[in-house]
């Protein structure tokens, strides 16, 4: 059953604020990604100004470990290796710090890939394999423009699919490796497109219709299921096999959920990005994952 407009499943107390940036030094500059160290578990996240941050949660610390001034990080992801991957809009680069070896910085995409400039590189995916997936922003509810890029294992970048999108922006890969989703912002829908077995894409299909809802980071769960932080209104969505939507969690207010762009899970807990203010938000999604 669609229950696109029932209640949320978990009341407002099973959220809080996990991390608040707004005092800190540095303060934490409106994350939009983030994603947690595979070592250590600490969480890394960028901010507005071009900032790529490392939060330990555990002593509630915040260090600045990179700035691309005049630039805006969006998406944020760790790779095999221990390489965390980001993604500039402004200068319009995916850029990439080995954080076993502490460095240097290395500017992976500049600008444009072949003879094809980039507009407005916003989300992240990487599989097991190193396969890295990244979105570009483009279009409005009319016009598509945009697509996917994939840069191979061997650090090789090209166009992957330039769908049609209505403003492609986060994308996750399903558990078995065989489908990519992508939300598409302007469109208030969620698409996904096959990954072929030799790794070329395959059609887009649009499987999941959000009403007046705008999606923006797309995460697979500890259930194997597929969960969407929308930017507007404050909720978290969950999409289910043949279109489907269910909410889980809504802030109707936008104070704990704040503008959710990333989202990311750390056991049966979701972490969300907030767009709109200066933390990050903690979810106890115990209850409907298990």
């Amino acid at each position: 059953m669609n229950r696109s407009d029932a209640a949320p499943l978990l009341p407002g107390s099973a959220a809080h604020v996990l991390f608040d940036g707004f005092r800190t030094d540095p303060v934490l500059d409106h994350a939009e990604g983030l994603d947690l160290d595979p070592v250590d578990g600490s969480l890394w996240c960028g901010g507005e100004a071009g900032q790529l941050y490392r939060i330990d949660l555990d002593a509630g610390s915040i260090r600045l470990v990179d700035q691309n001034p005049g630039g805006f990080t969006l998406g944020v992801r760790f790779a095999p290796g221990r390489r965390v991957l980001w993604l500039d809009a402004v200068r319009r680069q995916v850029r990439s710090l080995d954080v076993a070896a502490g460095g240097p910085v290395e500017v992976v995409v500049d600008g444009r890939v072949g003879d094809r400039p980039l507009v407005y590189p916003n989300a992240l995916e990487v599989a097991d394999d190193g396969t890295v997936y990244f979105s570009d922003s483009d279009g409005d509810a009319v016009r598509p423009g945009g697509g996917v890029y994939r840069i191979d294992p061997q650090g090789r970048p090209g166009l992957w699919c330039d769908g049609p999108f209505h403003f492609a922006n986060g994308v996750a890969l399903s558990p078995d490796g065989r489908w990519l989703y992508v939300a598409e912002s302007a469109a208030c829908a969620v698409s996904r497109v096959q990954v072929l077995p030799d790794g070329s894409a395959g059609a887009v299909e649009r499987v999941w219709e959000l009403g007046r809802r705008v999606p923006d980071g797309l995460a697979v769960g500890p259930d194997g299921r597929l969960y969407v932080a929308c930017y507007y209104p404050s909720v978290v969505l969950r999409l289910e096999e043949g279109g489907d939507v269910t909410p889980v969690y809504e802030d109707p207010i936008g104070h704990v959920l704040s503008n959710p762009t990333n989202l990311v899970f750390r056991g049966t807990e979701a972490l969300v990005a907030n767009l709109g203010r200066w933390h990050v938000t903690s979810i106890d999604m115990t209850a409907v994952l298990t």
